[in-house]
């Protein structure tokens, strides 16, 4: 794995090849940006959805977050950095879709479905814990059915925490707004790293088709 000196070598590469190779499209970027997609990922350094769909600078507005879980819509006080990110996205670049992307072998669903972290102090686990309890629910039938160990069990957590995030960007009134007139798409899909295959959720069956 690269450390920070080595990713500096890494821009000098990139100052030296695609910047200029990409040169016009960066002067057309400087301008502002108008991506028609939002891309909810996980935090995990194995899952860059630039790199999973192979996308130019300027394509895909990102937002990466422990299991990429996205939080009700709620008005308490707070730092809502998701809720931010999704309302510039929405209302101001006016994208056109959402993507929640779950992955296989997320370190976050996997604590939300063993509880690990639970009762931790803020700073040895807490924020973790505060933030994957939203799982809770989802979590409680697939313990009762599966346990809370293996790949069936995580998988299925993995699966269910899309579906959770999906519900809770329909919380938001400018999103209902939006989909009910037909000018956003909501989408779920789950990227498997141990064989790269990219599924998607059919939300009429509730199941996850390879893309």
């Amino acid at each position: 794995m690269k450390s920070f000196g080595e990713m500096i070598d890494g821009y000098a590469r990139f100052r030296t090849g695609a910047w200029q190779s990409q040169h016009e499209r960066w002067e057309q970027l400087k301008e502002g940006q108008s991506p028609q997609v939002m891309v909810i990922a996980c935090s995990d350094s194995r899952v860059d959805p630039a790199q999973i769909f192979d996308v130019d600078p300027g394509e895909i507005f990102v937002v990466r977050n422990v299991a990429a879980l996205v939080p009700p819509y709620e008005t308490t006080p707070g730092r809502h950095g998701v809720s931010a990110a999704l309302e510039f996205a929405v209302q101001f670049l006016r994208v056109r879709e959402v993507v929640v992307m779950g992955h296989g072998m997320c370190g976050g669903c996997q604590a939300a479905l063993t509880q690990d972290l639970h009762g931790n102090e803020l700073g040895e686990g807490g924020f973790v814990a505060h933030w994957i309890d939203m799982l809770d629910d989802v979590r409680e039938p697939i313990a009762a059915d599966l346990g809370t160990k293996g790949r069936d069990a995580e998988r299925a957590m993995e699966l269910a925490a899309v579906k959770v995030s999906l519900a809770n960007l329909r919380t938001f009134p400018c999103v209902q707004e939006k989909e009910k007139r037909g000018s956003l798409t909501l989408r779920g899909a789950y990227f498997a790293i141990s064989d790269g295959v990219l599924h998607l959720l059919d939300e009429t069956s509730g199941e996850f088709k390879p893309a």
